[in-house]
């Protein structure tokens, strides 16, 4: 089972700034995506706005469910990135109630698929 290293996580001020700027959107509720084409390896970054969820625990949840989600569907971004279309994927949490792991999860899978046929 794939983890999710240092390596696949978005870092950087400019590249987060570039990728949230300049990438093309993609929108499955309750999840919106940045994407920008990159070299090297696919990087993501997740995040849930303090506007949105006040409570640090909530922002947390969001965050570690979205990244598992994503960590267990990311087969199809790992095969583009064999064949050279690496990108820097910024990921969001739109909704200001609280999702279960069940809706982000079929959310990230439509969201992946979207992003993989464009």
């Amino acid at each position: 089972m794939p983890k999710f290293p240092k390596s696949m996580r978005l870092c950087g001020d400019m590249r987060i700034r570039a990728t949230q700027s300049q990438g093309k959107r993609y929108v499955v509720w309750p999840l919106r995506a940045h994407v920008l084409p990159a070299e090297g390896q696919t990087q993501v970054l997740v995040w849930a706005p303090k506007s949105l969820h006040k409570h640090a625990v909530d922002r947390n949840r969001l965050r570690r469910l979205m990244r598992e989600a994503y960590r267990l569907q990311c087969e199809p971004l790992k095969a583009m990135e064999a064949e050279g279309k690496a990108m820097h994927i910024a990921i969001y949490h739109m909704d200001k109630e609280m999702s279960d792991y069940d809706h982000i999860a079929r959310a990230m899978h439509k969201l992946i698929a979207k992003i993989t046929n464009a």
